[in-house]
Order: structure tokens, then C-alpha cells, then sequence
């Protein structure tokens, strides 16, 4: 099965696997952004996160690999009268316009290791100098609990996983790992392991 079929699956239906507000990290985080800021959300799947940074007034791409995740963003955006931006895309071979955005967020956006620091680099490229990045990864700990996340080792994400990938292009302004209580649709429920990390492009 391919990743696009296994998110079409996952998303299919009324319900929203990863509920309908946003990640506490990226809320507590978001309020360092200024007014109208235009933030990339790749990975956004449902839409959860990027219709909520709209409804703060933010200019706002969701990109994702699943039509089936975009079309639900779409009718989240109408449903709370705001304008998202969506783009179909595979994260593995899709890039932003380098220097055009203000903050770059990746809430459980999980990739192999093989082409991981590639594509975080990449994205980290279409941001301006100064720009935001913040991130929410399982953390590697996570593996065996029923509470969210990939089951394969190689797809969570440490600290310094973070810090290499990006490393040179942006400096860090937070990191922690550890435990937090998830209560986010019936896909993230419970204790769960996570890392949490925000830089801003360096200029």
C-alpha cells in the first residue's frame, strides 16, 4: 500500500482521525508569530492545524499527500469561515518557493531516515531569513504505546535527530522531549512520548 492509500483510508469517513483543534505545541507556539504571517503546514492531513493558524488571521498552505485529508481541510476551513490554501503533494519530491514563508510547521509528519533530513532541509529553504520553524515529533520511546504514532522506530524523531537536520540553516529557540497527555481525536489519545522543538531560519 502506498503512503497516499494508507492516508486516504485512514481519513475516510465523517470523523476526524486527529480531531478537529489544534496541537497544544503549536498553540502555545503560535503566539510568537506576527499578524498575518503566511505559514506552510505540510503533512496537515485533515486540516486541524492549518484552519485554526487561518482562523488566527495567518495566510495559510496545508499541504499532504492525501486528497481525501485536503478535501476534509477544505470543508473545515468553510465550515469556520475562513481561506486555506491547499497543495497536493508527496513530501519526498515536493519543495516550497525558497524565502516565501514565515513559519514552517510539522506536527506528526513522520519520515523514513532515509530521505527525512532531506526533506526538512528542503522545506526549511522555503522559509525567509528569521522565519519560524516548529515542530512535534513522537519521540522514539513512543514505540509500543497505544496512544499515537508510527510503529516503526525509524519514523520517530529525538532532539538531536532535529538539531542535525537542520543544523546550519536555522537556530534553535526551544527543545524539550518527554511526556505529555494527548487528547486529539481518536487517533492521539493518552500518555504519550514526544519531542517538541522551534528554531528560526538563520539570514
Amino acid at each position: 500500500m502506498s503512503a497516499r492509500q494508507f492516508w486516504d483510508q485512514r481519513f475516510a469517513g465523517e470523523t476526524f482521525k486527529y480531531g478537529l483543534e489544534p496541537n497544544a505545541f503549536l498553540r502555545a507556539e503560535a503566539t510568537r508569530l506576527a499578524p498575518g504571517s503566511r505559514v506552510l503546514v505540510p503533512g496537515d492531513g485533515e486540516g486541524r492545524n492549518g484552519v485554526w493558524l487561518a482562523q488566527q488571521g495567518h495566510r495559510v498552505c496545508s499541504v499532504d499527500a492525501s486528497p481525501v485529508g485536503l478535501d476534509k481541510a477544505l470543508l473545515l476551513a468553510r465550515q469556520r469561515g475562513v481561506d486555506l490554501d491547499v497543495e497536493l503533494g508527496d513530501l519526498e519530491v515536493w519543495a516550497p518557493v525558497p524565502g516565501a514563508w514565515d513559519a514552517l510547521v510539522l506536527i506528526y509528519v513522520h519520515l523514513p531516515s532515509a530521505w527525512r533530513t532531506q526533506v526538512h532541509r528542503r522545506l526549511a529553504q522555503g522559509l525567509r531569513p528569521g522565519g519560524r520553524v516548529i515542530v512535534e515529533a513522537f519521540h522514539p520511546t513512543q514505540l509500543g504505546r497505544d496512544s499515537g504514532g508510527p510503529r516503526d522506530l525509524d519514523m520517530l524523531c529525538t532532539l538531536e535527530d532535529l538539531r542535525a537536520d537542520f543544523g546550519g540553516l536555522c537556530e534553535e529557540m526551544s527543545g524539550w522531549q518527554g511526556e505529555v497527555m494527548l487528547d486529539e481525536g481518536p487517533g492521539h489519545q493518552g500518555a504519550a512520548r514526544v519531542t517538541r522543538w522551534s528554531a528560526r531560519r538563520r539570514g
